[in-house]
């Protein structure tokens, strides 16, 4: 059984796109537009050995919370459909 996820979320700030792969090889893509986030995320993956991706566009003009937020949410809804909760 494949421990895999795919999750989408658009809201009025925020548009994401996150695919995981709980048996990967630790490779990550990640463009969240805020940089620290992004780095902490590609080291997430590579410690777990989990592949990641994410792809998310959000309303930074004003602040990284609302990107932050939904990708949390993204990752956490991912976590939970790839171990079958």
């Amino acid at each position: 059984m494949a421990r895999t996820a795919r999750i989408r979320r658009e809201t009025s700030e925020t548009r994401i796109e996150l695919a995981l792969d709980l048996d990967g090889a630790g490779k990550a893509e990640v463009a969240t537009g805020v940089g620290f986030f992004d780095h902490m995320l590609t080291l997430l993956a590579k410690h777990s050995l989990m592949d990641l991706n994410i792809q998310a566009k959000g309303d930074l003009h004003i602040d990284p919370h609302h990107t932050v937020e939904d990708v949390g949410i993204c990752l956490g809804k991912a976590l939970a459909q790839a171990v079958g909760d």
